[in-house]
């Protein structure tokens, strides 16, 4: 009963008056002790040297995806910054909780992929952790396209079984089981860099009469399994665009992920 009356309680001061302070110093108090509780369980000798090799990791991660794009790169660079990052936390509300906070650099509308596809984006960040909502979340809305013929579209979550409800913007567009779907890409590349992959199409509505194809898709990340993620921080700095007809640019890049992941090594 008294659980109830302080839920009611919030929901009518979420709706008259602002939660972000209250919403920032949960994230900062239970967000550390998540943190601190999941660093404790992965501590072990050789842990700087584990990080290290994360931080590589998302370095290869966010090379491999710029490397794929189709889509022209508005940033001055073709790269990004990454940062490495584990899942800490999981919520009912469509929302994990990653040990990579606005320390690290890590900012609201921000991209999340693994190794698999795209994880979500930023939707708060505290100090050493951040809330990721999940691309399968109700709120969801992401802009996308087929990878082969390029059709755009708007990708939603459908929780209840797991998947995405692909809405193709042309109701004549082709679509077929096991079509791939990528991310469209945002402007300044937030919260979406372009080219992520999303899934593949499992089955194609029947709708001869809507003005819109639609069409679910089966997610490539597994959400139930999720550890290891990268955030992108951003594109990579104006210094490496003269370096891309140079040998610099490979060291500057290294350079700039490689303090991102130093920077995270060192507070985990």
């Amino acid at each position: 009963m008294l659980l109830a009356l302080v839920s009611v309680a919030l929901i009518v001061a979420d709706t008259l008056t602002p939660l972000d302070p209250l919403r920032a110093f949960g994230s900062a108090v239970f967000g550390g002790l998540e943190n601190a509780a999941s660093a404790g369980v992965r501590w072990a000798p050789g842990q700087h040297r584990v990080a290290e090799l994360e931080a590589e990791n998302a370095r290869l991660r966010a090379e491999l995806l710029a490397a794929r794009r189709v889509t022209p790169s508005p940033a001055p660079a073709d790269g990004y910054r990454a940062l490495p990052a584990h899942v800490v936390g999981f919520g009912r509300d469509g929302t994990v909780t990653v040990d990579a906070g606005s320390e690290g650099g890590v900012a609201r509308d921000m991209t999340v992929f693994d190794g698999n596809g795209l994880v979500g984006r930023v939707v708060r960040s505290g100090p050493g952790t951040a809330t990721v909502q999940l691309a399968t979340a109700s709120g969801s809305s992401i802009g996308a396209r087929l990878e082969g013929s390029r059709e755009v579209g708007l990708v939603t979550g459908v929780p209840e079984r797991g998947l995405l409800r692909l809405s193709l913007l042309n109701p004549a567009a082709e679509v077929k089981p096991g079509d791939r779907v990528v991310t469209l890409g945002s402007r300044d590349m937030r919260p979406y860099v372009p080219d992520v992959p999303i899934g593949a199409v499992v089955a194609v509505e029947p709708a001869p009469d809507a003005l819109t194809r639609t069409a679910l898709v089966r997610p490539f990340a597994r959400f139930t399994a999720l550890d290891l993620v990268t955030v992108v921080l951003g594109p990579l700095p104006d210094a490496a665009a003269p370096a891309k007809d140079g040998p610099e640019k490979s060291g500057t890049e290294k350079t700039s992920t490689e303090k991102s992941g130093a920077e995270k090594a060192k507070g985990a």
